[in-house]
């Protein structure tokens, strides 16, 4: 039995730790970003997908070797691609902050993740026949306006502040790079929506097992963040040898190293928790669970912007551009509940 608004209540839970992932970062001193995106990593995307699943499905190992091999291929292939975009995700936050980086990414990655895998595989235009297919769109569409709303005020806040205000509270800020760099993060993240699709059958297989609904994407996850894991090891370990990091992860004399790791360990294990909320969130949705991804992105720019106004990242903009971000949160509030109505009539 499918419970809607007990589906938003765990996507909330996602967005928050989604939200709040980067935080644990801003107290690394005297890292490289590579040596501690690679270290949170290897807790976000290996450690904490494995002790979850077997503790949610003992069977995980026996699950996945019994999975088709089509489906372990594919949701290994799109974890990479979505591995790229998580990558330059958090590139857009170095550049952009959290504010404005969240909601160009996200608003990006909220219109393909929701919108092309139910036209991909043909659900999409029956929606528009009935009324619960057309609450979803429509709580869709309110969704993506928030997040239009939320960009208007980043761009504003960019406009309003000078370069010394800018870099005070994002020390490598870089509006020209971190929009590109936001643009391709969010497109690509948009396939974490395919990965999960193509990782159905292993998740079928779980339940199978003795998995217990909620939890059956948890051994999906594996394999998915496996592919990212892969992407964004390449990269940091790249940039270790260019920029002459990799000395970071052994340097324990002018380095509070033991400190970086527990952050970039607590920071990853966030990251994590976001699509463990994320799976079990899917699976309360009814037969729209493609509307998942919209309230993912929408409460990950709400709790985003709480958290940056809570950092000061909007000191020095204007009482306009403060009332533009409140508006676009409570736009995002109020697509959450269109969506999880629409689903409720469905």
């Amino acid at each position: 039995m499918v419970n809607p608004f007990f589906g938003v209540f765990l996507h909330a839970v996602g967005g928050f730790a989604a939200g709040s992932f980067y935080i644990p970062f801003k107290g690394v001193r005297n890292w490289a970003w590579e040596s501690y995106w690679l270290v949170g990593g290897v807790f976000s995307w290996i450690i904490a997908p494995w002790i979850v699943a077997l503790l949610a499905a003992p069977d995980a190992a026996a699950i996945l070797k019994a999975s088709p091999g089509s489906s372990l291929f594919w949701s290994y292939v799109f974890g990479v691609l979505w591995g790229v975009g998580g990558l330059t995700f958090g590139l857009s936050m170095r550049y952009l902050g959290l504010s404005l980086g969240y909601a160009l990414a996200l608003g990006f990655c909220a219109a393909f993740g929701t919108l092309i895998p139910p036209l991909f595989d043909g659900t999409l235009l029956p929606m528009f026949t009935n009324v619960s297919g057309l609450t979803v769109l429509a709580g869709v569409g309110v969704c993506l306006a928030g997040i239009a709303v939320c960009g208007k005020a980043g761009i504003r806040k960019e406009r309003e502040l000078s370069a010394d205000e800018k870099s005070a509270s994002i020390q490598e800020f870089n509006f020209r790079k971190g929009v590109w760099v936001a643009i391709f993060a969010g497109v690509m993240s948009a396939c974490m929506a395919f990965a999960l699709a193509a990782g159905k059958p292993i998740a079928a297989i779980a339940v199978e097992h003795g998995t217990p609904a909620l939890w059956q994407n948890t051994p999906v996850l594996i394999v998915i963040f496996a592919g990212g894991f892969t992407t964004n090891c390449i990269w940091c370990v790249y940039l270790n040898w260019k920029n002459r990091s990799a000395g970071d992860y052994l340097n324990f004399a002018g380095t509070p190293a033991l400190r970086n790791y527990a952050l970039s360990a607590l920071a990853g294990t966030i990251w994590y928790f976001q699509f463990m909320f994320y799976g079990m969130g899917t699976t309360q949705m009814g037969r729209y669970d493609f509307s998942s991804w919209t309230l993912h992105m929408a409460f990950i720019i709400v709790f985003s912007n709480l958290w940056a106004l809570a950092f000061r990242d909007w000191k020095g903009s204007s009482s306009v551009t403060r009332r533009w971000i409140a508006a676009g949160i409570a736009v995002l509030i109020l697509s959450t509940i269109i969506v999880g109505v629409g689903n409720k009539l469905g």
